[in-house]
């Protein structure tokens, strides 16, 4: 390794192990126990050689080794956002190992390691063949790893819904349990992650090469395409590993890369070092301050679910130093325009298929018995004031997180920007959290006030800490909203794990269901989500300028800032009433104004139009799915929406690229 030219990674690296072995100390695991005599039984020596001392190791080599893996992954993508947690690495890992223990026991035979590797190795084929076709820009390899990430994630939560009694314990291990029994799964990785850290470091040269480009790389004679299948066989293998052991660690991946660069690590070889050791340390201290708050509950709250708690404010806090990259590599490849097709005729072909959908939705149906079977006229007054209201308030929700996203999106001038994306969705839920405490039981009007407060907190926060000069610069305003969602999201992971009842019911809300509305709230959501829908179309003009840049819009006599207030403003009361009335469906908002897009919506009117029939028929789809796939059981819309709208989002991003090749 070169030699380290700055002593800033030495202090943050020592600065994060000192707090972590002081909190460790304070944990309370008895030290004296190693050396005073004992008969074979005392319990604190027992506890310590085999719970807390191997727990901290085993913390220490997951952080190192998701650290390296992220850091490997940024330098290979040259993207900074790159991570095993950001291009769905450990999600397929979990989803293969959820698939194996309830379908194919017997592949557990070959090992967890060998299962975890072909699942991170499948997502990992999926991002890089639609990012491929882009060049690996940030944008296509972050976008496709999210919708990645939501598809495995949804996919293993319904697999764990449908058969808790065989995969309960495969939920709490895939939120990332560092609990231990004994040494065996530190004495398992270590010898492991010894052998992948020192094929990273004999290939630390021709990584740093990639730093030229393809030509340059060429003329040192390596090869980019080899290069980039050694840095990524090695990311794989040290995250599949990790997963596989201890389950989905997020962020660690992430954050210490950051840190490492952020603290003077320039050049590869150091960077390669620090992050790896600040990941461990990082892991370690967050795994710590778990035990230490938690108390006797300690292997009930994942220590995966908690790395962002603590890891979200450091990454804001370093976020103003990040270089950014320029917002031209975050912008979209432009879907072709389909002038076959004009607007009107595209959006009225759109609203007729939307109108069959929900007819299906609303006559289709199981009987008792379990037959399939179209709704009888004799049968309408039973059945249809039950089922109409739902698909009414799927239509509205879904419609109206579609145009939220579509704000965002335009606003920001990043296509992969949405609710979900930017944290503001998790706003809305943590607003709700507030509103559930501060209450004993809050009214609809109250839970609505929290709502919108906590979204506008979240959007004001992210304009803050992703803005620069007056400007947003893409790259940050994604970092912020993925620290923020994380952040709230680890808060409400937190509450739950304290078992307080309140928390069960904000869990059985956050899974996104139509399962008990009423036509009050049926009436409610439509006006209020009329009136902000009409808002958005009379911003169409702004909308249409703003993607030209700040220089343009301004010179065009645009009020930029006012703008932005109030076109954040009207994204964070679609997203605060359609994560009220249905919960956080927000995925909904990422697909829905990519599939407009590519039915040739562009200027801004005709998509905000289009984006709210898709958004509407997607939910009208997931809430009928959840409704009869397990009848008469209902499985939660939020988790059917990911799974039915990613493959689709999926297919028609492929689509778009081949397109365009052809083209």
């Amino acid at each position: 390794m070169e030699r380290m030219s700055s002593r800033a990674p030495l202090i943050a690296c020592a600065l994060t192990l000192a707090a972590a072995g002081l909190t460790w100390v304070l944990i309370g695991p008895d030290l004296i126990a190693l050396t005073s005599p004992s008969d074979g039984f005392d319990v604190d020596q027992l506890v310590l050689l085999y719970s807390s001392l191997p727990r901290a190791v085993t913390a220490i080599l997951c952080g190192a080794a998701l650290a390296l893996a992220g850091a490997i992954l940024q330098q290979v993508m040259r993207n900074p956002l790159a991570s095993p947690t950001t291009l769905g690495l450990s999600s397929g890992a979990h989803l293969a190992l959820a698939i194996a223990t309830l379908f194919a026991p017997g592949l557990l035979g070959f090992g967890r390691d060998v299962v975890a590797l072909c699942g991170s190795l499948a997502a990992a084929l999926v991002v890089l063949g639609l990012a491929s076709r882009r060049g690996f820009s940030p944008f296509a390899l972050v976008l496709a790893g999210l919708i990645v990430s939501l598809y495995c994630g949804a996919v293993a939560s319904l697999l764990i819904l449908l058969n808790e009694q065989y995969l309960a314990s495969l939920f709490i291990w895939g939120a990332g349990s560092l609990a231990q029994q004994d040494w065996t799964i530190a004495l398992s990785l270590l010898p492991r992650l010894a052998v992948l850290c020192g094929l990273a470091a004999l290939l630390i040269r021709p990584l740093q090469s990639m730093e030229l480009g393809d030509a340059g790389v060429r003329a040192l004679g390596f090869s980019p395409g080899v290069i980039r299948i050694c840095g990524l066989t090695i990311a794989l293998a040290l995250s599949a590993i990790v997963a596989s052991a201890v389950g989905v660690i997020g962020f660690i991946g992430l954050i210490a890369p950051t840190v490492a660069r952020l603290a003077g690590a320039r050049r590869l070889g150091s960077r390669l070092v620090w992050s790896t050791l600040i990941g461990g340390a990082l892991l370690w201290l967050t795994d710590a301050l778990v035990q230490l708050l938690a108390g006797a509950a300690q292997d009930f709250v994942p220590t995966g679910a908690m790395t962002a708690l603590f890891g979200s404010p450091l990454l804001l806090l370093l976020l103003p130093r990040l270089r950014t990259m320029a917002a031209a590599d975050f912008q979209a490849v432009p879907a072709p325009v389909l002038k076959s097709r004009p607007a009107v005729r595209t959006l009225v072909l759109l609203a007729l298929g939307v109108a069959g959908l929900a007819v299906i939705a609303l006559l289709a149906g199981r009987t008792p018995d379990g037959r399939w079977a179209w709704t009888g006229i004799e049968e309408w007054a039973a059945i249809l004031p039950w089922r109409t209201p739902r698909i009414v308030v799927a239509l509205a929700a879904g419609a109206i997180l579609a145009v939220a996203g579509t704000l965002l999106q335009r606003l920001t001038g990043n296509e992969m920007a949405s609710p979900e994306v930017l944290g503001v969705s998790a706003g809305a839920v943590f607003g709700l959290i507030v509103a559930l405490f501060v209450f004993s039981a809050p009214d609809w009007g109250q839970r609505a006030t929290f709502a919108a407060l906590g979204t506008v907190a979240v959007l004001v926060a992210v304009l803050l800490f992703g803005g620069r000069s007056g400007g947003l610069v893409p790259e940050r305003v994604v970092l912020a909203g993925i620290a923020l969602g994380a952040l709230l999201d680890a808060v409400v992971g937190a509450l739950s794990a304290a078992g307080d009842p309140r928390a069960f019911l904000l869990l059985h809300w956050m899974s996104g269901s139509t399962y008990g509305v009423d036509w009050n709230t049926t009436a409610i959501t439509l006006a209020l989500g009329s009136v902000l829908v009409l808002a958005a179309l009379m911003s169409r003009r702004w909308l249409d300028i703003l993607p030209l840049g700040a220089g343009a819009t301004t010179a065009l006599g645009l009020p930029i800032a006012r703008v932005r207030v109030v076109i954040y403003g009207l994204a964070a009361g679609l997203t605060a009433l359609g994560t009220l009335v249905i919960g956080p469906l927000s995925f909904v908002g990422l697909m829905a104004p990519h599939i407009a897009r590519e039915l040739g919506l562009r200027r801004a009117a005709p998509q905000i139009i289009g984006s709210a029939l898709s958004g509407g028929a997607l939910v009208v789809i997931a809430d009928w799915v959840g409704r009869m796939a397990a009848f008469p059981y209902q499985m939660p819309a939020g988790l059917i929406s990911a799974t039915v709208g990613a493959p689709f989002l999926l297919l028609l991003l492929g689509r778009r690229r081949s397109r365009n090749a052809d083209s």
